[in-house]
C-alpha cells in the first residue's frame, strides 16, 4: 500500500508542478526523477495511471528464455550454487548473453523464491594468502571425485590441478586410474605447455608420487622425479595437507573443480572428460573475475607470462642396453649383487642383457 500510494502522490505532484507552468526540468530536479519520467507521467491521465498501478505489467527480464532450464536444474539439484548454473547455461546456450554473475545468481535467487527451491547452507572457509611477484610459484595438488556414468554407475576420476599463484590462471588434467610418477611429469609438462612457461618454485604436499621420506627435514625424492626436477631447475618447497598458509590457492582450485564443473556432470569416458575441461577452464574458471584478486585470470596471464621461465619440449627417456658377462656358474653381477639365470645360459663369451635408463 505504501509503494502504491508513494507512486500516487508522485504522480499528482508532477501534474500539479506542471499546472503551474513548472518545465519539465525543474520538475525533475524538485522531485528528484529522470525528465524522461516525468514526460511520461505527464503523458497519462489519472484513470490510466491508477488502473496500471494496480495491474502492474511484469517486465521482462533479458534471462527469461533460460526460466525452465534454471527450475529443470534446481528441481533435479536444489544445492546447485548460482555459479555452476552460470557455468552450466553458458555450456548449453551459445548464444547465452554477456551478463554479470550477479545478474545470473540475483536471477536464480528469484527462481529459488518463486518456486520455493532453497538452497542449503554450505559453508566454506577462504584463507587469505599474501601475493607473489609474477612467476615466482605454482601450487599443485591432486582431488577424487564419484561422477555418475551414463549407465547410472558410479565412477572414481583423479585430477591433478595447477595453478599459477599470482594470476590464479588453472590447468587440471583427469585420469580414471591413479596417477603414477611417470604420469604426474606428463601432467606438469601439459600444465607448463598451457600456460606457456615455468614458475620457479612449485608447492607441493607431501605425496608418495614426489617423494621417498621426509629425514630429519630433509625431503628424499623419487629417483624418477628428482630426475625430472633436476632436468627442469624447478625449485620444490612440500608442505603438509590441508595447510591453508601454504597452498590455500590450490585447495581452492580443488574444491572449484568438484563444486562447478564436476557436480552432477555426468561421465561418459576420460577422453571426453578432458576435452570438456579446458572448455570449462576458458569459459569460466579462467575467465571471470576472481573471488580474493577481483581480476581475470585469463588476462593476467599475459602479464604473468612475461616473468616465466621459458619453456621447451625435453627428449623423451629412452632405454638402452648394457651387456654383462655370464659366471661359469649361471650367475650375472649387477651392481655389486649375484643374479641366478637359468642353468644352461653359460658358454664361452656368453653376456647378458640388462636395460638401464638414459638421457
Amino acid at each position: 500500500m505504501n509503494y502504491y500510494l508513494s507512486k500516487l502522490m508522485t504522480y499528482h505532484e508532477v501534474h500539479r508542478m506542471h499546472r503551474e507552468d513548472s518545465s519539465i526540468r525543474r520538475i525533475s530536479e524538485h522531485l528528484g526523477l529522470n525528465w524522461r519520467t516525468v514526460k511520461k507521467l505527464l503523458s497519462k491521465d489519472d484513470r490510466s495511471y491508477q488502473k496500471e498501478l494496480e495491474e502492474p505489467v511484469p517486465k521482462k527480464k533479458l534471462l527469461d528464455p533460460y526460466r525452465d532450464f534454471v527450475r529443470e536444474k534446481l528441481d533435479l539439484h536444489s544445492d546447485t550454487s548460482a555459479a555452476q548454473m552460470f557455468d552450466w547455461l553458458k555450456e548449453h546456450y551459445s548464444d547465452f548473453p554477456q551478463v554479470s554473475p550477479k545478474t545470473v545468481f540475483n536471477f536464480v535467487q528469484g527462481i529459488r523464491m518463486e518456486f520455493n527451491i532453497p538452497k542449503e547452507a554450505n559453508s566454506r572457509d577462504f584463507q587469505m594468502v599474501a601475493e607473489l611477484p609474477y612467476g615466482e610459484q605454482a601450487q599443485v595438488d591432486f582431488g577424487f571425485y564419484n561422477m555418475t556414468t551414463t549407465h547410472n554407475r558410479q565412477k572414481k576420476v583423479q585430477f591433478f590441478t595447477f595453478i599459477l599463484s599470482r594470476s590464479r590462471y588453472k590447468f587440471v588434467l583427469y585420469s580414471d586410474i591413479p596417477f603414477t610418477t611417470a604420469m604426474v611429469i606428463a601432467a606438469h609438462e601439459e600444465a607448463f605447455r598451457f600456460i606457456g612457461g615455468m614458475p620457479r618454485e612449485i608447492v607441493y604436499d607431501q605425496d608418495r608420487l614426489f617423494m621417498v621420506s621426509e629425514n630429519l627435514g630433509d625431503i628424499v625424492l623419487t629417483s624418477e622425479f628428482s630426475s625430472y626436477v633436476h632436468d627442469r631447475g624447478i625449485k620444490l618447497h612440500f608442505c603438509r595437507k590441508s595447510d591453508p598458509q601454504s597452498k590455500g590457492k590450490i585447495e581452492n582450485v580443488v574444491k572449484y573443480v568438484k563444486q562447478n564443473f564436476l557436480y552432477n556432470r555426468p561421465y561418459r569416458d576420460l577422453e571426453t572428460l578432458n576435452d570438456e575441461c579446458p572448455a570449462w577452464l576458458f569459459r569460466t574458471a579462467n575467465n571471470l573475475p576472481h573471488g580474493t584478486t577481483k581480476l581475470i585470470p585469463l588476462e593476467e596471464l599475459s602479464r604473468e607470462q612475461l616473468s616465466l621461465e621459458m619453456w621447451y619440449e625435453i627428449a623423451p627417456q629412452t632405454t638402452v642396453k648394457k651387456l654383462y658377462a655370464v659366471h661359469k656358474d649361471n650367475k650375472v653381477s649387477y651392481r655389486g649383487n649375484f643374479y641366478s639365470v637359468p642353468i644352461g645360459t653359460y658358454n664361452a663369451g656368453t653376456v647378458s642383457a640388462a636395460e638401464r635408463t638414459c638421457r
